[in-house]
């Protein structure tokens, strides 16, 4: 179970480049801005657990922004991690559903906490705001899954003599 999982979290971090890689490719097409949702996400978990991010001013808000998106990584990596340990389980879905499942969750992963902060409402968002979210989310599942598959089986490791 835990090479599995690894084995995850290695193609969720793939799966994570891919989603990064999509996301600036929409901003470089439509020519939009980054999003400021992951450090609001970080200013409020700050808030509501009273522990500070360090510093004042410019440096306070690098760090608040540099932590919203490491939050991002290691959504994607344990995602990812999840993926690898759901492989032991008998229920084996097709690869595009496998991606489509494990896109979604990763897209929960995110936007889940950034509502229940009442960071984003999900309930105002247009087509085209769902779009750009659910677009590169899917291509990190698509990515996550097909890496994992192509890591070959994992298991027990062979001993070699």
């Amino acid at each position: 179970m835990m090479r599995r999982a690894v084995t995850g979290a290695v193609a969720g971090a793939a799966g994570t480049t891919a989603l990064n890689a999509a996301t600036y490719l929409d901003m470089v097409v439509r020519g939009r801005g980054g999003s400021s949702v992951p450090k609001t996400v970080v200013d409020r978990l700050s808030e509501r657990t009273q522990v500070p991010v360090a510093g004042e001013a410019e440096a306070r808000e690098n760090r608040a922004s540099a932590s919203g998106a490491l939050l991002g990584m290691l959504t994607g990596v344990g995602v990812g991690a999840l993926y690898g340990a759901a492989r032991a389980l008998p229920w084996r879905p097709a690869l595009p559903l496998a991606a489509a499942v494990t896109g979604l969750a990763a897209m929960a992963g995110s936007d889940v906490p950034a509502a229940l902060l009442k960071v984003s409402d999900p309930r105002t968002w247009r087509p085209a705001d769902w779009l750009a979210d659910l677009v590169p989310h899917l291509v990190y599942g698509a990515v996550t899954a097909a890496t994992y598959e192509m890591a070959g089986p994992v298991g027990r490791g062979t001993r070699r003599r």
